[in-house]
């Protein structure tokens, strides 16, 4: 079994008024969606006999803005970023501000110590380890002879 990417059935087919909809609003419909999606991190999956590796990209964060949950077999990884800023001089005062946040969830395989994930981030990638477990085989059908 292989680690799946979560999507909410909307993303898999939207509502046909929906899509409708959002075309003919007031703003930009490619602009909005094209900003949408630079906002969620790529994440690479490897796996190898003993664990799956998830590399997320996500550069100007730091550890503590993460958090990551397994929950009823899910795991979740989501981050939130707030950034104020101050100039003041004898004619101006300019104050900027930015907030930025994502989410990305994923079914564990049931091969999965959930219990012993392990968390790095360095260098704008958080990684992730996720231990597999051996799951026993179920031994194959038997056919009973009747006497």
């Amino acid at each position: 079994m292989s680690l799946i990417k979560w999507r909410s059935p909307s993303d898999l087919m939207p509502a046909f008024p929906n899509w409708v909809d959002n075309i003919f609003r007031d703003d930009d419909f490619f602009a909005n969606r094209w900003t949408r999606e630079m906002t969620v991190p790529a994440v690479n999956v490897q796996e190898t006999d003993k664990e799956f590796r998830l590399e997320v990209a996500a550069p100007g964060m730091k550890k503590e803005d993460f958090k990551l949950e397994v929950k009823e077999g899910m795991l979740y990884i989501s981050a939130e970023k707030k950034t104020e800023k101050e100039e003041k001089d004898e004619h101006y005062t300019r104050r900027e501000f930015s907030y930025s946040t994502f989410s990305r969830s994923f079914w564990l395989p049931e091969n999965v110590k959930a219990d012993e994930i392990k968390a790095v981030y360095k260098e704008g990638i958080l990684n992730l380890v996720l231990p597999k477990v051996k799951v026993e085989k179920k031994a194959p059908a038997k056919m009973i002879e009747i006497k």
